[in-house]
């Protein structure tokens, strides 16, 4: 065990986190150079078109010192987006130690503060690693006061590298067999392992990957799950090397994967202990902490008999992405599906597309929404995320909705277009503070709606991609919350109903009526959409009916005559409006999502 090192690389969106993975796998010679790939690790069609880590990999490293020793260094790294700072926290539940990365010529941003802070929590240690050194606008020195100055860590312990350039792969090597305590257990003792993450095979059932804590698990052995007392014979396990890599025998301080045909995906649980069955543990572990989802979104088949496939996509999706809540939701426009929780709303844009991707579903979904509290008039409370739950207005008696308390670092000269954009979005500044001589943080409360939809990349367009952006979430605050319907052609469409603060709602109302209106194929006959709050109208759109030109076979005669001829056909269309049915694309449902341009 004293020559195994289990460690994550942490940082910032952006600061080289899959460069430097891949500059560890090609130095470690595990795979060859035919076979080898930019981001081997990010083996999603997605994360290489988005260039971003959104699942946690995890690989085995052997690495031999210059003294000799051989070491196995398994190395497990993570998404760097805020919201995937659950899959962070999971892979460092499973490490001793942490490579912290650092652009050296962004420096330290808010999400390398945010993720120092769940290592420490994790109580790991902590290698500080300065990357990007060959970069012209580099800045070493500044980095490392930054280092000392916002991160409390010791400057002079810093790695210096350029991962694309191969500069520094062996001092990090180095640094993290001298730096990294080797894991703790006894082999001999009961099995204790933690599930940190699963995924589904259709040929081997569902394949669990987790780390020894204490004991050995073979080929053979009956595993228990401890949360639901499900019991398997263990088929495989093995390590991971890019590729699932058999062993006899894993043993305490190891990471590596178990089959053991389990078909029922549900009883898989991220955070659960296993053990053997004639051999129990006596405590499970501790686990991590669960995740608490923000934004909500119900999510349907576009034809009605897809609700199968969705419910089997969502619960195979579920055991490679624990981060994702989903419960049984209904519709009068859409039929069933189901309602589900992400944690922002790149999580939710991630989902749908892997869901459409991996398990060719064609979907639809309904304008997020956050939670909110609602204090009736006879002293209960009720939280609610979906629309269609919203009760009678008279019966409220205060509305509250979720505040969180975001930290931005940017350069001061933003300073003007970030006070603006958050203002904007009704938050009021906290406090604010120079880290550097023009990097500026500052702390902002905002209420957690006005952030899902756009913010993020509104402030990166803003700071030029310089801004950074951090939140937790504090309390529930007093509001104004509004249930905004759409009707088409007079009829309610439960669907496309949102809740939105009564100060937004005109603008809200406006801007769905105007994309409906562009998605929403012509008919025969005028199709009105509006916007409303309870009976009252607060936007509408017209779209136009087609029209044939029924006076064209008049030449000359009475004027009598052509009004005749369009009398009987505004009365043809009154009647068609009465039983016409308006189909609403699914392109439609899909505009109202997207975020405003202005």
């Amino acid at each position: 065990m004293k020559n195994i090192r289990n460690f994550s690389i942490i940082a910032h969106i952006d600061h080289g986190k899959s460069t430097l993975s891949d500059r560890l796998i090609q130095a470690t010679d595990i795979i060859s150079e035919r076979d080898f790939q930019d981001q081997i690790l990010d083996t999603m069609d997605i994360e290489r078109e988005r260039g971003i880590t959104i699942k946690s990999q995890t690989v085995g490293l052997p690495y031999t010192t210059s003294d000799g020793q051989t070491y196995f260094l398994n190395l497990i790294d993570t998404p760097g987006h805020v919201d995937f700072t659950y899959e962070v926290s999971r892979a460092l539940a499973s490490c001793e130690g942490a490579l912290l990365l650092i652009d050296a010529s962004q420096g330290v941003e808010a999400q390398t503060i945010a993720n120092l802070y769940l290592a420490v929590e994790h109580d790991l240690e902590i290698i500080p690693v300065i990357n990007k050194i060959d970069l012209p606008s580099a800045d070493i020195e500044r980095t490392k006061k930054q280092i000392e100055n916002d991160l409390g860590l010791d400057p002079d312990t810093s790695i210096l590298t350029s991962a694309k350039e191969w500069i520094g792969i062996e001092d990090v090597l180095e640094g993290i067999v001298k730096y990294l305590p080797p894991p703790l257990g006894d082999p001999k003792a009961p099995l204790k392992a933690l599930i940190f993450d699963s995924h589904y095979d259709p040929f081997r059932g569902t394949i669990v990957h987790s780390r020894i804590f204490q004991g050995r698990i073979k080929p053979g052995d009956t595993m228990l799950f401890m949360s639901n007392n499900a019991t398997y014979k263990v088929e495989e396990v093995g390590i991971f090397q890019i590729k699932r890599v058999p062993q006899k025998v894993l043993s305490a301080g190891q990471v590596g994967y178990i089959i053991a045909g389990i078909k029922t995906v549900s009883n898989t649980k991220c955070g659960d202990t296993i053990t053997l069955k004639n051999r129990p543990c006596k405590t499970p572990m501790p686990g991590f902490k669960e995740s608490k989802p923000v934004v909500f979104s119900s999510i349907y088949p576009v034809a009605s008999d897809g609700y199968e496939e969705l419910a089997a996509g969502l619960e195979k999706l579920k055991l490679n992405d624990a981060s994702l809540l989903y419960e049984k939701d209904s519709s009068i426009a859409l039929g069933f599906g189901f309602r589900c929780g992400f944690l922002g709303l790149l999580h939710l844009e991630v989902v749908q597309e892997r869901l459409e991707r991996e398990y060719d579903l064609s979907l639809i979904l309904t304008a997020p929404s956050v939670q909110y509290e609602l204090i009736m008039n006879d002293g209960t409370t009720t939280i609610i995320d979906n629309p269609a739950l919203y009760p009678d207005p008279s019966g409220i008696e205060h509305t509250k909705e979720p505040f969180i308390r975001a930290t931005i670092i940017t350069p001061d000269r933003y300073m003007g277009a970030v006070m603006k954009l958050c203002l904007d979005r009704r938050g009021f500044n906290i406090n604010y503070q120079y880290l550097t001589n023009n990097r500026l943080e500052m702390i902002f409360e905002l209420p957690l709606a006005e952030v899902v939809y756009d913010f993020y990349d509104k402030l990166k367009s803003i700071t030029q991609g310089y801004g950074s952006f951090d939140y937790e979430i504090i309390d529930f605050r007093d509001t104004d919350i509004v249930k905004v319907d759409i009707l088409i052609n007079g009829e309610r469409v439960d669907a496309l109903s949102q809740l939105v603060h009564r100060d937004r709602a005109v603008e809200r109302a406006k801007l769905a009526c105007e994309r409906l209106r562009d998605e929403i194929p012509r008919q025969m006959f005028k199709i009105a959409i509006q916007g409303a709050i309870g009976a009252k109208i607060i936007a509408r759109k017209t779209i136009s009916a087609f029209r044939k030109d029924v006076t064209a076979k008049c030449y000359g005669g009475d004027i009598t005559r052509k009004r005749k001829l369009l009398e009987k056909q505004r009365k043809g269309k009154k009647r068609m409006k009465m039983v016409g049915h308006v189909m609403i694309p699914q392109s439609a449902f899909l505009s109202v999502l997207k975020t405003d341009d202005r």
